[in-house]
């Protein structure tokens, strides 16, 4: 009977038809790129035909490669699955880095749900700032909110917002240039969300009293319904505060460029509680994407 080839062949070669880069397949599998272009090579001469076309920086799975990765893919997840199935009373977990304020709105809300369908699975919820410092260091996923994912990172965006300006409903204004000579309130991760709403209104001339900066997206609402400024955060933030105390000032909306992101360092994305809780995510929110 013909000898199967390496495993660690069939790891390469499936995480290289994922990522379609040597370099990001290396990254996460922790090895070098000559290392993995030789276990590639290794199944090559296997097979008896190449895998993969080179262009330029990219690797394109050939006709051959896509008839092998249907056959295998299946069978190496099977495998991996099969390998990390816990012992009885062993617990799964994932260490989070997540916002306070998608943390305790969208996310805490949700996990009986999750408790419900994997209830092997356990979170430790991190509210820490700088948690992309972290991943791989304490940390092994992040829900950051960002203008886009990280390179060299797995990076999914979990939703889609508008910019809107926030106020206090006890004092609406009446228009965009009563802005004009008020105090602006923003979250650190969301620097230029004024400017970016300002320059969509067309109204370049526009200046604030002052701009004030927090940490805490709960800490921005709070101010604002206490009529201490005019807040610039997303529609979502809005819809989940469930505040009789805030409304949103004007009928104008913008795109954000910001959105909550799901990160994560590539080769944590092969450890099942980190697949288990990813999958349970973007299942439990696709409706809000």
């Amino acid at each position: 009977m013909r000898r199967l080839p390496p495993l660690t062949a069939l790891e390469a070669f499936t995480e290289i038809a994922r990522t379609g880069s040597i370099k990001a397949a290396a990254a996460a599998l922790a090895l070098s790129a000559p290392a993995l272009s030789r276990r590639l090579a290794a199944l090559e001469r296997y097979v008896g035909e190449p895998l993969f076309e080179r262009r330029h920086q990219l690797l394109v799975i050939t006709a051959e490669g896509e008839r092998l990765m249907a056959r295998v893919a299946p069978a190496m997840e099977a495998l991996v699955s099969a390998l990390e199935q816990p012992a009885t009373g062993e617990i799964l977990r994932v260490k989070l880095g997540v916002q306070s304020l998608f943390a305790s709105r969208r996310l805490m809300p949700r996990l009986v749900d999750l408790r419900a369908d994997q209830p092997d699975l356990h979170i430790d919820i991190d509210t820490a700032p700088l948690p992309l410092a972290r991943l791989g260091d304490g940390l092994d996923a992040a829900i950051m909110l960002a203008k886009s994912g990280e390179p060299g990172l797995y990076a999914r965006r979990i939703d889609s917002n508008h910019v809107i300006a926030i106020g206090s409903a006890a004092h609406p204004l009446g228009s965009p240039e009563d802005l004009a000579g008020e105090t602006l309130l923003l979250h650190r991760s969301m620097p230029t969300a004024f400017e970016i709403w300002r320059e969509a209104m067309n109204l370049p001339d526009l200046k604030p009293a002052a701009i004030d900066l927090f940490d805490s997206g709960q800490l921005v609402l709070d101010a604002a319904a206490g009529g201490l400024g005019v807040a610039f955060m997303l529609d979502s933030h809005l819809a989940t505060a469930a505040d009789d105390r805030l409304c949103r000032l004007f009928d104008a909306e913008v795109l954000s460029p910001y959105n909550y992101w799901f990160v994560a360092r590539r080769a944590a994305m092969t450890r099942r509680p980190v697949r288990l809780f990813h999958d349970w995510l973007f299942a439990a929110m696709g409706e809000e994407a």
